[in-house]
């Protein structure tokens, strides 16, 4: 019973977070250790994993829509995929309330950015491609430590730079998806260097990501709306937020 609810769960954050080329490792991470899965060495490297997998699949939809910028994007996958590990390692000696609590602030920041963003008209001008190179190299690098830490990609400090650059909303989450593939398969592989997984679990939130990401790659570049996505993820951001600061005060 208790795999058939996290399988549904996972699938609807893969439908959602598919949409917005994040991955949902802000979810999947807290839902994972809700399901009694210890945070460190199951809930952030199966976070990390999924987080991947779900941006990997969804940029097939996106590429052959050609909304991903490969080239504008390299940089900034290219330092993530690098400060990634070093974040996972790191994870390894943080205390697991400070690990939700880092997690749980992340959120509330990337919920009131979306929330902000999505009073705001597309963009009409692009930065120039040397100003983008060099905000991506510090950006990618950070987005990469902190989400390899936390287990969750790093694509929520991504995707509102990327707009803040001049990209619009769809154009963002797909080059969104490209960076966070590298920077979250990366740090799972940090992670898994420590030895730790629970193969059964993973085989089965697995399938439910293929099964989302499909679904909400084709709705995000068919039918979804900018500004009903931005809303939707921020609500979900800031609900999570809640009870994982709770969780911690608890």
């Amino acid at each position: 019973m208790l795999y058939t609810i996290v399988f549904i769960i996972i699938s609807a954050t893969s439908f959602v977070f598919a949409m917005l080329g994040l991955g949902g490792g802000m979810i999947y991470v807290p839902v994972l250790n809700w399901a009694g899965f210890d945070m460190k060495e199951v809930a952030i490297p199966l976070g990390l994993l999924l987080n991947g997998l779900n941006t990997a699949l969804v940029l097939i939809p996106f590429a052959r829509k050609r909304m991903v910028d490969w080239k504008g994007g390299a940089v900034m996958a290219a330092t993530a995929l690098v400060a990634s590990p070093l974040g996972a390692m790191v994870s390894g000696r943080v205390p697991v309330s400070t690990l939700k609590l880092l997690f749980a602030l992340m959120v509330v920041a990337a919920a009131l950015r979306t929330l902000w963003a999505s009073k705001q008209s597309e963009p009409e001008a692009m930065m120039s491609f040397k100003k983008r190179s060099i905000l991506g190299f510090f950006t990618g690098g950070f987005a990469g430590f902190v989400g390899g830490m936390l287990g969750i990609g790093g694509g929520f400090i991504i995707a509102p730079i990327l707009m803040m650059m001049g990209y619009k909303t769809k154009e963002a989450a797909a080059t969104t998806a490209f960076v966070v593939t590298f920077s979250s398969i990366s740090g799972y592989l940090g992670h898994m260097s420590q030895g730790h997984m629970n193969w059964w679990l993973t085989g089965i939130v697995v399938v439910a990501v293929v099964i989302g990401s499909q679904l909400g790659g084709r709705y995000m570049t068919n039918k979804a709306k900018s500004k009903q996505v931005k809303v939707v993820y921020a609500v979900v951001l800031l609900l999570i937020a809640i009870k994982m600061g709770y969780s911690v005060i608890k």
